[in-house]
């Protein structure tokens, strides 16, 4: 079918009345331009709001504290179907009809891993239905459906993941990703005052700056759309502003205007993160030792930023992992420790590929406003240092000016 736009609305977009209009506009703005679309919601605000999903984490942990992760995913799905029909609702008060579709009423089927599902193929077969019947599909992200039929989350930032395996399933002109941004920006505006909104970026950045702590897309997300090619703009739903269109970059695009020797996108901060130190008993454990990655691989804990020392192995991990990583290295007797007093920040760019010098850059801006570096990583788009907490707004902004992304 022609003409399909996936819109997808975050939580901070739908908490208060006023921008569910705002929505509605975004909404039939694109039916009057000609486009078909399936809009994709998240559960309403943020935690403390009625509907939003740790809201509903809460009130049932009152009861008893631990939720076994079946029943958990089945609570976290209702926040985006109530979604669904108050979003609707509010357009067919506009004079337009709707049909409101869960994840698994929208044919997402997935895997049974509770709590961070993978998506095994999507069969959109309502959804084109409602579109071939001038009815506006809404669909609940997040979530989707077992073989089984037991009701599955995608993880945190799953509704982006819904909104991009649709565009690519319905070969969507265009996956329409709304924040109360105007686009992928440089930097969080929060923490460095000058940030500027980038009118391209390629696919690969923007899941590293993801990756990295930039809340714009989720990195799933971000994945799909380049694997399927899937063309992704972030646009903020409280102005007109152009956005950031999320592709493959091609040098010396007047359309796109971008730089061909811009080294670095953006900068990003991690700041959920906790530093493990694994310390040998004896020296001769040191191999055993290394055996920690295989045992924390096999619970399902994801590590970052290793580093192996014959005194020591160090790497970071997710904060809500803690009490998980405590519990293996403790059952498997490793002598451990664990804090939480240090964040990762990171620079990204396709053009640092093959550049000599750029880690130079880095070291010099942070050393120059006496940042200290307690650790550092790279790839080919990606240089990472471990910084203390306190001095993260020093260390970005210090960054964003060695690499001139104000400009």
């Amino acid at each position: 079918m022609r003409n399909v736009l996936i819109q997808k609305f975050g939580g901070s977009s739908l908490d208060t009345p006023e921008k569910r209009e705002l929505v509605v506009d975004k909404i039939i703005n694109s039916i009057n331009q000609g486009y078909k679309p399936v809009v994709v919601v998240s559960a309403m605000g943020r935690e403390g709001s009625p509907y939003a999903t740790d809201t509903l984490i809460n009130l049932a942990k009152e009861a008893y504290g631990y939720i076994n992760p079946r029943d958990k995913d089945l609570l976290m799905s209702c926040g985006e179907v109530i979604s669904t029909v108050v979003v609707g609702q509010k357009l067919k008060s506009r004079g337009y009809d709707y049909q409101a579709l869960t994840g698994a009423q929208a044919g997402i089927v997935t895997d049974d891993n509770h709590g961070s599902t993978k998506i095994l193929e999507v069969n959109p077969g309502r959804i084109l239905e409602a579109l071939e019947n001038n009815f506006t599909p809404i669909v609940a992200g997040f979530q989707g459906i077992t073989e089984e039929g037991e009701i599955t989350t995608l993880g945190r930032g799953g509704s982006d993941t819904t909104a991009c395996v649709l565009g690519a399933a319905l070969h969507a002109e265009m996956v329409e990703i709304y924040t109360d941004v105007e686009g992928v920006m440089t930097a969080d505006p929060d923490l460095v005052p000058d940030a500027k909104t980038l009118k391209h970026i390629t696919y690969t950045e923007v899941g590293e700056l993801a990756y990295q702590g930039a809340k714009v897309i989720h990195p799933r997300a971000a994945e799909i759309a380049k694997r399927e090619r899937v063309p992704v703009m972030i646009k903020s739903t409280f102005s007109d502003a152009a956005g950031t269109v999320i592709s493959d970059k091609f040098k010396n695009s007047d359309e796109m205007d971008i730089k061909g020797d811009q080294l670095v996108a953006g900068v990003a901060s991690r700041t959920n993160v906790s530093l493990v130190k694994i310390i040998p008993r004896e020296e001769k454990e040191f191999a055993t030792d290394l055996g920690c990655f295989e045992v924390l691989a096999e619970a399902g804990i994801s590590v970052d930023f290793i580093n192996v020392r014959p005194e020591m192995v160090t790497f970071i991990i997710n904060n809500e992992l803690i009490e998980k990583t405590e519990e293996v290295l403790a059952e498997t007797e490793y002598n451990y420790e664990i804090g939480n007093n240090l964040i990762k920040i990171s620079v990204v760019g396709a053009g640092m590929t093959g550049q000599p010098g750029v880690m130079s850059k880095v070291v010099k801006a942070l050393e120059g406003d006496g940042v200290s570096i307690y650790q550092t990583t790279d790839s080919h788009t990606t240089i990472s240092c471990l910084i203390r907490e306190d001095e993260e707004k020093k260390a970005l902004c210090a960054l964003h000016e060695q690499f001139n992304l104000a400009e």
